[in-house]
Parts: C-alpha cells; structure tokens; sequence
C-alpha cells in the first residue's frame, strides 16, 4: 500500500506541474499578442460590421425576392385551378411583348398599351361573367317580354274619332302608328291617374342603395327627400314618356277640353245672394268671393274640402266687386256707393275710403287694379276715369272719354290703360303723361261693354251688347290696323264678363242674361271648346270667372251664391 500511495501522488503532482506549464505558456504567448494588436483590432472591427449588414442585405434580398417567386407561383396556380383571374391572356403584335418587357428591365420609361380593347378570355363562363359585369355597369332597363310586331305595321286615325283627339299634339295631326298611339294611351292614362311615389317598386330598389348617402347628408344639415336624388339623373328621363307627352307648357289643344269638377269653392259656406266677384290670390291657395249679400270670404282652396278661413261683413255696401292688390297684401271692395273699402290681409283691417275729394260720382263699383299694384282706375260719371293711389287712396288723375265709360282694362306692365264705352271705341292711354295715345272703333260695336287684356299685352278683347266678342292684336291695333283677329258671335245676349287665362291660351266669355251663358275659346285657333259648358250639370246665371295663377283651377259664380269649381287637367299646378 504505501507504494501505491506514493505513485498516485507522484501523477497527481506531475499532472498539477503539466497544467501549471500550460496556463504560464499561454499567458506568455496570449500577452504579448493583445497589447500588439491593439490598433489593427479597430480597423478589423470596422470591416466586419461592414461584412455583417451586407450579409444582412443580402439575406434580405433573397427573402424578397423568395416571397415574389413563391406569389408568382401562387397565381400561377391558382390560374391553372380557377381560370385566368389576374392576367387574362392576351393576344397583340411582338412589339407590344417588347416594349413591355423593356418596362420590366427599366430600359423604358413608359409604353402605350393598344390591346386593351383586345381582350379575350379563354374560357366561356369567363366571357359571360365580364359581359354580366359590364351590362352591370349600365343603367339597368326594363325590357319587355313580348313586343307585338303589329304594331309597327298598323296606323291609326286619331283625328277622326272624337275620342281620340285628346292624343294629338298638333292640329294638323292625322295618323299615327301603332307603337305612337300605345305610347300616347300609356302617357294620358299616367296623367290621369298620377300614382304614388313609395308604390314604385324601381324606386324602392334605388332608395335602398341612396340610404347612405341620404344619412351622411343629415349629419351636415342637407336632406334630400329619398326617390328625387334618382329622378334627377338623366337617365331616368328616359325611363319613361309621361313628361315628354304631358307638359304644362304644351300648347292647348283645341276641341275637347279635359276638366274635372270638384267641390264648390264655397261649399262650406254659400252666398245668400248672387256671387258678383271671384279671384284667386297669387299664392294660388286663397280665394275671394263676394256678392250682394254684403259679404267677403275666404277659402283656402285644396280641391276636396276648399275649407273657409274667414268672413267680412260689410253693412252698409252690397258687394258689387272686390279684387286682390296684384301684390297681394289688399282686397278694394266697391258697390253702387260714392265710397270704396280697403281690406288689408296683413292687419285684417277694413278701411272705409271715399267720397273722392271734388268728385260726385254716386257708384264707383266698376274698376280695375294695375298689375304693378300702384294704381287703383274707377268708371266715373260722364266719361270720365278716376285715378286714385292704392297706397294714399288718393285722387291722383283723371282721364276724359268722349261717351260714357263703361268698361275698363291694364295693358301689360300698368304703363297702358284700356278703356270702352258707349261711342263703341276703345281708347289707349299712356299713364305717364295721362294722354290718350289712339282710339278707334270696335269693328261693328254701338255700345261697348266688357273689355279684357292678355297677361302679357299682346291680344285684347272687346265686348258689347250685342253679343259680339272682337279679339285683336294690341300692337297692329296702335299701327293702324282696325281688322279684329277674329270676331266671336257665339254669345246671344250682351256680354259682361271676359277673362283670359294667364298663358293666354283660353278666352272665357259670359252673360248674366241667359243660362250656361259661358263659353271657353281656344287661342290661338279662336274656336270654343266643344264639351263646354257641361251638358249633365248647370251654371245656372254664371256672372264672374277667375283662373288660379297656374291654370289648373277655374272658379266661377253664379246667381245662385255658388262659385263652381273645375280642375283643368292640361295645367300640372294649381
């Protein structure tokens, strides 16, 4: 044993030595190295940062250039599975496969591409979904299931059946095909009966898609009402013929007027007595009527209950004519009295005016207002016409005819007044210098009675006791001409009312002498309307008429205190 045990100290304590003699040679040849290596250590250390960004740079590259090969690959296949959804196949000249190539390389900068419009698909379904796509894109129309080759071959005589008449657009109009005469039949229907926006089912489907749009709007203030977004695009103007057939502003017709009669005006509250005047205001809703019943009242005018708004009593003047200021803020109301009222609609005060300083007139109830609401003329004694202020209620001017003064009448702005009387001439008079600047006779008049011009100035008419309705041409009459334009003797009896519509396109004339004594002339082809006055219902002793400012309303009263109603279906606005 204790040779044993100092053999195994004898290793361990040259193994000890050994590892002693390793770490000092290490030392040696470590130490000497780092202190002489110390400055191209910097230089080294610069080189492998440089080295390292670009391996970095490199490796990015290649996992650039990875995930590109590895999308192409994934279109590429999805090509051969589905079809050619990204690249469709494309077929143009080697030029075309140069150029973009060039682009590819970055040899050019830019090149045209001609065979867009040259595209193909490969596949059919892949052609019909483009085609759906671009049909898509259109504005979608309604194409019919059948069509009736017939009717391209049939004509038909609309000018021959009276029932069909309606449907002309023109006078001279005589045949017209099959396709035209469904095409008017569907328009005149719409217009009768006019349906309800919410009921179309192509504007339910477009309102869908404008709801949108409609509730950003809110968020700034701006609404549009959902449908007329869609109905102002143009294509909609297409989409059907109601609006190109059926216009307000078409020409009137002439024959057969379109009328519907409503409830009376003043059904909530009749006149006790004969109905001497009615006017619409310009708001096209208020409507006056006054009679001998001393009474002036108000409706509002819908068409189905015409309600009533007010009523004035007047005690002292039996009603023989009221009028709107043209303005609209004053209603004069005149009798046989040697005084007039003022009603004023703002306050609702009544105003007595009169009698006129150094006049005696006992009646002022003939007169008429000038359309620029400055000047109020009354019919006065002898000849004589009274100017007075519609604001001071004034006497401001008089004008002197030769006979007595019987009828009166504004031309155009209020620069020109009309007068007629019982020398049968109509004189003009320039308010300005209060002259008379022409007169002549009323072709075949003794006595004038009623006198009326256009809105516009351009015809006037005249009437007298005969009967005999003359209508002339205001600027041919101050040239010289006497000749009237036509002579209208379909009256019997004197004639004391006349009135023509705004658009001057109806004449109405009438009598209170005699029964449906109305009549209703088309202008320009001064021929009555054959279907007025109505045959199932009466007029009674019609002595006043009066058309709303759009036309679509026409009131007349009677002796019997009614004023009628009547929807004209050729004016779209009341």
């Amino acid at each position: 044993m204790g040779y044993g045990s100092e053999k195994a100290m004898s290793l361990i304590s040259q193994n000890v030595g050994s590892k002693n003699r390793v770490k000092t040679k290490k030392e040696e040849t470590d130490g000497p190295a780092f202190m002489e290596g110390n400055e191209e250590n910097n230089e080294d250390g610069r080189d492998s940062e440089l080295a390292m960004s670009r391996a970095k740079k490199r490796r990015r590259e290649k996992e650039e250039q990875l995930e590109v090969d590895e999308g192409k690959e994934m279109k590429r296949l999805e090509n051969f599975l589905f079809g050619s959804l990204y690249s469709p196949i494309e077929f143009g000249n080697d030029e075309e496969e140069k150029a973009h190539d060039e682009v590819e390389n970055g040899s050019a900068l830019f090149f045209v591409d001609r065979s867009a419009s040259t595209e193909l698909c490969v596949y059919k379904e892949e052609s019909e979904v483009l085609e759906k796509s671009d049909v898509d894109e259109e504005p979608r129309q309604r194409k019919p299931v059948w069509v009736d080759e017939e009717e391209a071959k049939t004509t038909i005589d609309i000018a021959h059946t009276n029932r069909l008449r309606k449907l002309r657009k023109e006078d001279s109009e005589n045949l017209i095909s099959g396709r035209e005469y469904v095409a008017r039949l569907r328009a005149h229907h719409a217009k009768l009966n006019p349906g309800t926006e919410w009921a179309r089912l192509d504007l339910q489907s477009r309102n869908n898609g404008s709801y949108d749009d409609e509730s950003s709007d809110e968020e700034n203030g701006i609404v549009t009402a959902r449908g007329y977004e869609v109905a102002e695009t143009f294509d909609d103007v297409f989409r059907t013929n109601e609006d190109l057939v059926v216009k307000s502003r078409k020409k009137l017709l002439p024959g057969i007027l379109e009328y519907s009669r409503l409830v009376d005006a003043n059904a909530q509250e009749a006149s006790n007595g004969p109905i001497n005047s009615v006017q619409f205001h310009r708001n096209a809703q208020l409507l006056l009527a006054a009679g001998l019943d001393r009474r002036l009242r108000f409706f509002q005018i819908d068409g189905k209950r015409n309600t009533k708004i007010q009523s004035i009593f007047i005690d002292d003047c039996p009603i023989r004519k009221a009028s709107f200021l043209p303005d609209g803020s004053q209603v004069i109301i005149a009798g046989r009295r040697k005084f007039f009222y003022s009603f004023d609609l703002v306050n609702a005060k009544v105003d007595k005016i009169g009698p006129l300083v150094g006049r005696e007139e006992k009646s002022l109830e003939f007169f008429e207002v000038s359309p620029d609401s400055s000047t109020i003329a009354f019919v006065g004694n002898e000849g004589y016409i009274l100017l007075v202020s519609s604001k001071t209620k004034e006497l401001i001017g008089t004008l002197k005819m030769n006979g007595t003064a019987r009828a009166l009448a504004f031309s155009g702005n209020g620069q020109q007044l009309l007068s007629h009387g019982g020398d049968g001439q109509v004189y003009h008079w320039d308010l300005r210098t209060r002259t008379c600047i022409h007169k002549a006779v009323d072709e075949g008049c003794i006595n004038g009675t009623a006198l009326s011009a256009s809105p516009n100035g351009s015809l006037f008419a005249a009437g007298s006791d005969g009967g005999i309705v003359n209508v002339y041409n205001n600027e041919l009459f101050l040239g010289g001409n006497r000749k009237p334009i036509k002579t209208i003797d379909n009256l019997t009896t004197k004639v004391d009312f006349m009135k023509f519509s705004n658009d001057a396109q109806i004449l109405a004339i009438c009598s209170h002498m005699k029964k449906n004594s109305l009549k209703l002339i088309h202008l320009p082809s001064y021929t009555v309307f054959s279907n007025w006055p109505p045959g199932n219902t009466t007029l009674h002793f019609p002595r006043c008429l009066d058309f709303s400012p759009g036309g679509g309303f026409m009131a007349v009263g009677n002796a019997a205190g009614k004023v009628l109603l009547y929807k004209l279906h050729h004016y779209q606005h009341a």
